[in-house]
């Protein structure tokens, strides 16, 4: 009685089904996985920013950030632009609400140190398949192998290694040669003085509306990125946006949409708590739907803080602190919780400096030694006395 298995047929669909994972599980450029849970994360663009966020070193895909400034500056825009330029250079799909196409010019391009690091992180491997060129045909029981063929092996395990984050310089523009990505751009407010006909939706929801179009009618394997900047300001949007009923359903909607597509969306809003601060009931459920939520606090030009004496950089003006950062709620570990910013609270007081070098740098505050800015002072009268004839 022969044991052969009957009924089995052999064919080169097999071959092909076995090949189909494989194309499905390439990594993603700009994605990888959460070291707490696993669930794909991409960057902001800023590094400092990406170790906030309870754990995940990056922004979770399907999640939301809500980040609010006081007074007239625009330290949250240059977080939108770093935010904006990672997607670029990655390949990602943006849609911008309200600002106008020119700013796609206004995006920083990248640092002469980040593209001496990619270089740097190629060299090594071709270091190691010289030096273990002798060793190779141990691996084949002794047959040579093809050198051309270890050199193609080489360049493409290279090739697949992509840069979780980026770092830019705010002195240049985004080369057209970096880009990857696409950026689309839409209104927030109607022509004034025009009024809208019937059945028409409003900007808001026709830039939700949008949004799902294109997530519906993209590949799976597309990344996309919303930036809602200075959200319910009078320079960007109409008066019939600031009603609670019409931002609170569009943050509802745009919530929907980072559910529903929780592996290929994030979103970054920017708001300005001059005009809508935290006490307000409408700032309060915007932030409840928000999964991130950080505040902005710009110091005065007389209250800049220099850095402690500790630091060792050089160039101590370039870290000089200009404002402080609260964390109030962030994106939660898994389903039971673990992403309140209770947990956070004994790394003490958060500040932020922005320079050319080293960009957007959230940081500890420290304040600086008793008297030391006392005998700075007087250093500095007793030199200019001693000039004096």
């Amino acid at each position: 009685m022969s044991f052969r298995k009957r009924n089995a047929v052999i064919s080169s669909s097999s071959s092909s089904q076995s090949a189909s994972p494989r194309t499905e599980n390439a990594p993603i450029p700009g994605v990888r996985p959460s070291p707490l849970d696993g669930r794909p994360t991409t960057s902001t663009g800023t590094a400092s920013l990406d170790n906030l966020l309870a754990g995940h070193a990056g922004l979770p895909l399907g999640n939301s950030l809500l980040i609010g400034e006081h007074g007239t500056t625009d330290f949250a825009g240059v977080l939108l632009r770093y935010y904006a330029a990672e997607g670029m250079v990655q390949g990602h799909q943006i849609h911008v609400l309200g600002l106008h196409e020119g700013w796609r010019h206004e995006l920083p391009g990248l640092s002469t140190e980040d593209k001496k690091s990619s270089s740097k992180s190629e060299a090594p491997s071709d270091d190691k398949m010289k030096i273990a060129w002798r060793y190779e045909s141990l691996a084949s029981g002794g047959a040579p192998r093809d050198r051309s063929a270890v050199q193609r092996q080489s360049s493409s395990t290279t090739g697949t290694t992509s840069i979780f984050s980026h770092s830019f310089d705010l002195t240049k523009r985004l080369s057209p040669t970096d880009v990857k990505g696409q950026m689309g751009f839409h209104p927030s407010m109607s022509i004034p003085g025009v009024p809208l006909p019937k059945g028409t939706l409003s900007p808001l929801k026709q830039f939700v509306k949008e949004v799902a179009y294109k997530l519906a009618n993209s590949p799976p394997s597309w990344i996309h990125r919303v930036i809602v900047p200075s959200l319910l300001s009078p320079t960007g949007y109409s008066s019939s946006s600031v009603r609670p009923e019409e931002v609170l359903q569009f943050l509802h909607a745009l919530r929907g949409l980072l559910r529903e597509y929780p592996t290929r969306l994030t979103a970054i809003i920017t708001l300005p708590l001059s005009l809508y601060p935290r006490t307000t009931g409408l700032t309060r459920w915007m932030e409840l739907l928000s999964d991130g939520v950080f505040e902005l606090i710009p110091l005065q030009s007389s209250a800049v803080h220099a850095p402690p004496p500790s630091s060792k950089s050089d160039s101590k003006s370039e870290e000089q602190t200009q404002g402080l950062v609260k964390v109030h709620s962030l994106p939660v570990f898994h389903e039971k919780g673990g992403g309140s910013s209770e947990a956070y609270a004994a790394h003490g007081d958060l500040s932020f400096s922005l320079s050319r070098s080293k960009g957007f740098v959230i940081k500890p505050f420290y304040l600086p030694p008793v008297g030391e800015g006392e005998e700075e002072k007087k250093k500095s009268e007793s030199s200019k006395g001693s000039m004096e004839f």
